[in-house]
């Protein structure tokens, strides 16, 4: 693969964009500089978008802590760690310890949740152990559609939960972490954004952002990840109407509202067409980033396991069996490189960029 073989990522200056910026070359680095683990592959939730309520493709584990240090101890590059992937990652009870090990090496640590476990000792170990970045999954703002894309009728525990962190912070006179509330906007909760970003203001937070919905992965009548409720073809009115509702309700709270690429959700919601002929050539994450199941398997990214693509097409080995070197260098990793910098992805990657953003 040459270095002109995909466009240069963006730049900025976000923990994100620096590691990004680091594979901007357009070859592999010697050793990941990015890293998701995924901590625990269980959940206490049944979203209704999430492939880990109707297909699980590994038995259910959590990574244990030895593991997890032998994992980290061969990433000497490791500037980003992000403890998450099919998942709830507070249903690892040494979570914090492997927080407070990332951080001992200088690692920015972030994950997602969906809070419903964040009592307040748990914030206070997450708080204590230096954690920079808390995202609370928040696909609603009526606990009516949290039950429905949720699965478990736990909205007000949530927002409870997240009210009480932004306490405890303040409290324990911490600047960190960072909380943001996320949002997979679908055509079935998208209505309710403005009012989300509403109560974000008051619950404190630092930022909301809108996550685009990946789809395709094989599930019954029941999901809700369907081409139909997706934001990312051609936007009806409705749709920009809300949009520009919570960005200038954002705007007055003075709080940060954001999508894909950091960009405004109005500028987010594109035309496949406006993406370029071949979008996912302009991926970097293969370059740079290791993603480890809790099982030890190595996969491309945290967005395959919601495509439509056989799970054993995007399997590159085993971190805790064959060690990290071995498979970041290995063969299926290296054409897996190669196929995707070319005109025929791998099949995980073909849509990406087309039917749902990079």
């Amino acid at each position: 693969m040459t270095a002109d073989a995909r466009p240069a990522p963006p730049t900025g200056s976000s923990p994100r964009a620096q590691v990004v910026e680091l594979a901007a070359s357009g070859q592999a680095l010697p050793s990941p500089v990015e890293a998701y683990f995924e901590v625990a592959n269980r959940c206490n939730s049944r979203c209704s978008t999430c492939p880990l309520t109707f297909s699980p493709q590994e038995a259910a584990a959590s990574l244990s802590y030895a593991d997890f240090c032998a994992l980290v101890a061969q990433l000497p590059d490791l500037k980003r760690a992000v403890l998450q992937g099919i998942g709830e990652p507070l249903l690892n009870r040494d979570l914090a310890g492997m927080i407070r090990h990332l951080k001992e090496r200088g690692v920015y640590v972030v994950f997602n949740t969906n809070a419903v476990l964040l009592t307040k000792r748990r914030q206070v170990e997450l708080l204590e152990a230096g954690l920079d970045e808390l995202r609370i999954s928040l696909d609603a703002a009526r606990p009516e559609t949290y039950l429905e894309l949720r699965g478990i009728p736990a909205f007000e525990r949530v927002v409870a939960n997240t009210a009480q962190l932004v306490r405890t912070r303040t409290e324990l006179g911490r600047t960190s972490p960072r909380v943001a509330i996320w949002m997979t906007g679908l055509q079935a909760n998208l209505a309710e954004l403005p009012a989300l970003v509403d109560l974000a203001a008051e619950l404190g937070v630092d930022e909301v952002y809108l996550q685009r919905l990946v789809y395709g992965f094989a599930a019954p009548a029941q999901a809700l990840a369907k081409p139909e409720q997706s934001l990312q073809h051609e936007p009806a009115d409705w749709v920009h109407a809300v949009l520009e509702d919570a960005e200038r309700r954002a705007e007055q709270h003075g709080l940060p509202l954001r999508a894909s690429d950091g960009r405004r959700p109005t500028e987010a919601v594109v035309l496949p067409d406006e993406l370029g002929a071949e979008p996912w050539r302009g991926c970097s994450r293969p370059l740079r980033l290791a993603y480890v199941t809790a099982q030890g398997t190595a996969l491309p990214c945290c967005i395959a396991p919601f495509t439509e693509a056989p799970y054993a097409s995007f399997v590159l080995g085993n971190y805790l069996e064959q060690g990290v070197a071995q498979v970041w260098n290995g063969p299926a990793y290296q054409q897996f490189r190669q196929q995707l910098y070319s005109s025929t992805p791998p099949p995980a990657c073909r849509h990406c960029g087309l039917a749902w953003s990079l």
